[in-house]
């Protein structure tokens, strides 16, 4: 057996026993860097975590590199501390970007708490989301107009952040859109990706509002693209939908006496357009039937209900009376 094995041996199996302990203890250095070094493993988890924890071991660790130069004269203890050092210094620059890669602004991070984190959507995934709007926050000043009715195209998808916007027809109001809903969910989705369209009510800032938008053909790639992304969308839509025509507190009346939500693109038709070929009994059984033949999903799919009212009605102005 050679020499180094005999060596290794007695150290492991029978190390050497201190003849006596120092009266002195170490400097100050070698104190301060074992309380920060202590500190430093008290940290958590996480990003944040471990910018603490590796936030104090350098220091800890260059503590321990002075005190190897100026107190114990190791070239050794001097060296392998500075190279701890330097490993957690880059540890600290990786972290660093990643954190400043993550960052999105802050209106964008209220919007994933609110609509998208209880839903459990991969921040990669909203990100991509939120690249499709150009990460541009748009704003309307009060009495501004977002879409005049017979004149602005559907030509993109917005969402409103802050504020309160009036929906009206004909001068008539019909119901408010608050922060975190669509402004033009119905005519969204009232279109196919082909037709074009122009809004059939007016959207006016009742405050100082922000909102984000989504251009049309930009965002129809991103739903080809992404069928995750596509039912995401499709799932907020179907509520956004399902919302209006559940809490619509002003309607107008059609002119034989039946209140409906006349923002609805296709109802407008059928029951505006339409009506000069229709009768009062066949256009209210055609809504109470559309409606009530969906009713009993409604409690389970809001979304589905709300987007097969839509399309019942769009696919029923095409009846002749």
């Amino acid at each position: 057996m050679s020499a180094s094995s005999l060596s290794w041996d007695q150290a492991v199996l029978q190390p050497p026993v201190c003849d006596a302990w120092k009266e002195i203890m170490e400097g100050a250095a070698y104190q301060l860097a074992s309380c920060i070094v202590l500190l430093g493993y008290m940290g958590g988890s996480g990003i944040f975590g471990s910018l603490y924890i590796f936030g104090l071991l350098a220091p800890g660790y260059f503590c321990y590199a002075l005190w190897g130069w100026l107190s114990a004269c190791g070239l050794d203890i001097f060296v392998w501390n500075m190279l701890l050092v330097f490993a957690c210094l880059l540890q600290l620059a990786h972290l660093a970007y990643r954190l400043r890669r993550d960052t999105i602004p802050e209106e964008f991070d209220l919007l994933y708490k609110t609509m998208y984190l209880p839903l459990q959507v991969p921040l990669e995934v909203y990100k991509e989301i939120v690249k499709c709007c150009e990460e541009q926050v748009q704003s309307l000043v009060r009495d501004q107009n977002y879409a005049v009715e017979g004149k602005t195209p559907i030509d993109r998808l917005s969402l409103l952040l802050s504020g309160r916007v009036r929906v009206s027809q004909d001068g008539q109001f019909l119901h408010y859109i608050f922060p975190y809903q669509f402004l033009d969910s119905p005519e969204w989705e009232s279109l196919r990706p082909s037709e074009e369209g122009t809004f059939q009510v007016t959207l006016t800032a009742e405050t100082d509002c922000s909102f984000i938008t989504w251009p049309r053909k930009k965002l129809y790639l991103l739903l080809r693209k992404d069928r995750y992304v596509a039912r995401l969308f499709s799932s907020h839509l179907g509520y956004d939908i399902s919302e209006k025509l559940y809490s619509l507190n002003e309607k107008l009346f059609a002119k034989f006496g039946l209140r409906f939500d006349i923002r609805l693109p296709s109802l407008y038709h059928v029951l505006g357009a339409a009506a000069p070929s229709l009768s009062p009994s066949f256009a209210v059984g055609l809504l109470l039937r559309s409606i009530f033949f969906f009713l009993p999903a409604a409690p389970r799919n809001p979304g589905r209900w709300a987007r097969a009212v839509v399309i019942f009605l769009r696919k029923s102005g095409r009846v002749e009376a």
